[in-house]
């Protein structure tokens, strides 16, 4: 008897662990973070060189196309303002990662001296499992601009602390 026993339980763990692992593929298998429609409040700091903290609103259009205003505005003196857009087109879509190309361009203020400032580059946005609605947004490519005073050319490389972070409604 103790020997049948012994044969059932041998059985009954591969056929669990089998069970477990095609389970855990299947989750993995998921569709990406589908944004189409929703609106995102957040931040964002790429435009002026991170010196103007932003508020952000993003706003998917279709599945792979969303658009972005940022505005900043500082009223202690030296003033500051700023007026920026962006859209990005998707790329690659991953469970909780969304990967895109993007161009922007605004109006930035800083410090009395005036001047544009475009990006273009790509960006990735990501969601931790359990904050559906929370995106982490990474972004490195180009800046250009005159807000300087005089014509520049910098690389972008920014991290979700400053590229932005949004809440989706």
């Amino acid at each position: 008897m103790q020997h049948g026993r012994s044969k059932v339980v041998k059985n009954t763990i591969p056929t669990f662990l089998l069970s477990l692992s095609a389970g855990f593929f299947a989750v993995s298998a998921a569709q990406a973070r589908e944004l189409q429609g929703r609106l995102g409040l957040g931040y964002n700091s790429e435009f002026g060189n991170g010196a103007l903290p932003s508020v952000s609103l993003k706003y998917a259009l279709a599945r792979d196309l969303g658009t972005e205003l940022v505005i900043g505005v500082n009223t202690a003196a030296p003033t500051s303002t700023l007026g920026a857009f962006k859209i990005s087109k998707g790329l690659f879509r991953e469970t909780n990662l969304n990967f895109s190309a993007f161009a922007g361009a605004g109006m930035v203020t800083l410090s009395g001296t005036s001047g544009f400032e475009g990006l273009v580059g790509f960006g990735l946005e990501f969601f931790i499992p359990g904050l559906e609605s929370v995106g982490f947004s990474t972004d490195t490519g180009v800046s250009l601009g005159n807000s300087s005073g005089s014509f520049t050319v910098r690389t972008l490389g920014v991290s979700f602390l400053n590229a932005g972070i949004h809440f989706y409604f």
